[in-house]
């Protein structure tokens, strides 16, 4: 397992199963905080006989090198001198090092400020591969920007496995990150239930949650320390059924049967039906292994100009493109239009040509011409290979990971909950892959673009290509169309 800031920020299967903590600091090498915590006369008694080595002996000279002493000690000339000529005496030099230990211990407490992290992702059962996915953006970011912290200043990364949507399990790990391990900070977080069982806690606790992906609108509610930069459905989907509305007259809707389907439905069928479309019929999908034949047959019996659907990223939104390629949706003219979780990135190229023409909304794509995205995805596929893309969860991770940073830098290491906040709530990053984002300080969620993709082929590869931007700076509607009073 490498750690520091220069090395990989990943977790291995066997550290994750035995919950081992993983650091990252913004120096390798030992640091005069570690040095102290030795046993500070056993440590100048071996400082001393390494100095006496040096001086007595051998083929480095008469000045020698003295192993164990910081680079700071080593600058100064350990030489005592009496008309001209090294006091070779034990006893003097046991004297010098004894000073310099005692100036070690002294600056020890002062000289490292360890910020805890506790990331909370999905490594293990069916949800695995999107929980690689929130590895990988974790990794890119220490490797790229684990040393970007104020001088003596680290951050400790402690990493959780929530096993899937299951809110006992991401209760129960947020505890012991929260009561155990102290951590300072939560982020990761994949599946809304498990956010909605965590939030309640950080609130108890007063420990900052900055979520990387778990998209429930009312989560933000549920705790004052809780922020989001990744997404709503409302912010996707409510903006796509305005566009469908001036596309489609009649569209089918299905959708996964929990939290982020539900809200997906919702704000999609409001926009199409307050642009004059007509809703066919609307289907909910059990999440656990779902067969979509059946489903998918029954939106080709009714003849929808068009299918909208909502299904969890990764290996079921391929399930369900294969289910609507098999019963030739695509050939009976059916569109099929859903948020970006629908074409992943990551998942796009297993998908086939079936997937051609699909269009979402969504607030990222790989295959975007900004910069910053140009560079994190070359960055990426640096890391991890030149076949592969990143997904959304990547860069949720990875802008996670940036507003934590920035808010351990404004306080230089020393985290207040309630400051970390009030930064949050001002927090702006102008050069996300994704574009733009912000955090709205009235509600604590991301302000971001969406954008209207189609599948095509670039480069003999498939790629979600951003046709449109639906929405410049937008905020959650359903919080716009819910405020507070």
């Amino acid at each position: 397992m490498k750690s520091g800031a220069r090395n990989s920020g990943g977790v291995s299967e066997q550290d994750r199963r035995s919950d081992q903590t993983h650091k990252h600091g913004a120096a390798d090498g030992p640091s005069v905080a570690s040095m102290t915590s030795l046993n500070v006369p056993e440590r100048i008694n071996e400082l001393s006989d390494g100095v006496i080595r040096a001086f007595n002996g051998t083929t480095e000279g008469r000045h020698g090198s003295i192993s164990g002493i910081p680079v700071w000690a080593k600058s100064g000339k350990l030489l005592l001198r009496r008309g001209g000529e090294l006091m070779r005496q034990t006893k003097a030099i046991r004297a010098l090092v004894a000073f310099v230990g005692a100036a070690l211990l002294w600056a020890g407490p002062a000289a490292a400020q360890t910020v805890k992290v506790g990331f909370i992702g999905t490594y293990s059962g069916p949800g695995a591969p999107q929980g690689d996915q929130f590895d990988k953006g974790l990794k890119l970011f220490m490797n790229l920007n684990g040393d970007k912290l104020p001088p003596s200043v680290k951050v400790e990364l402690i990493v959780r496995d929530d096993t899937g949507p299951n809110p006992d399990n991401g209760r129960r790990v947020a505890q012991e990150l929260i009561v155990r391990d102290k951590v300072q900070f939560i982020t990761g977080v994949i599946w809304t239930p498990n956010a909605r069982a965590i939030a309640p806690l950080t609130a108890e606790a007063k420990v900052p949650f900055i979520s990387a992906n778990a998209a429930g609108v009312d989560v933000p509610y549920m705790s004052p320390y809780f922020a989001r930069v990744s997404f709503t459905l409302w912010q996707s989907c409510y903006p796509l059924g305005q566009w469908a509305a001036k596309k489609y007259k009649r569209v089918y809707t299905a959708v996964s049967d929990f939290a982020p389907g539900h809200e997906a439905e919702e704000a999609f069928i409001k926009a199409f039906k307050e642009g004059g479309g007509e809703i066919v019929a609307s289907v909910r999908i059990p999440l656990a292994n779902p067969d979509f034949v059946p489903y998918m047959q029954r939106v080709k019996d009714a003849k929808p100009e068009a299918v909208f659907s909502f299904i969890p990223a990764g290996k079921q939104a391929t399930a369900i493109m294969k289910a609507y390629g098999d019963l030739g949706l695509d050939k009976a003219g059916i569109k099929f239009i859903g948020p970006g979780d629908l074409t992943t990135d990551e998942e796009l190229q297993g998908m086939g040509d079936v997937a051609l023409g699909v269009i979402t909304a969504h607030h990222y794509s790989a295959a975007a011409d900004r910069p910053a995205n140009k560079a994190f995805v070359a960055a990426y596929k640096k890391e991890y290979g030149e076949k592969l893309y990143p997904g959304f969860l990547v860069v949720g991770a990875y802008d996670a990971m940036e507003a934590i940073f920035h808010v351990i830098r404004e306080q230089k290491g020393k985290i207040d909950p309630d400051k970390t906040m009030e930064l949050l709530k001002q927090y702006k990053n102008p050069n996300s892959p994704r574009g733009p984002i912000a955090i709205d300080p009235d509600t604590r969620d991301v302000v971001q673009n969406e954008y209207l993709r189609e599948v095509r082929k670039v480069g003999g590869q498939l790629a979600n290509v951003e046709i449109e931007t639906l929405a410049t700076a937008l905020k959650d509607p359903w919080k716009e169309f819910n405020k507070k009073k």
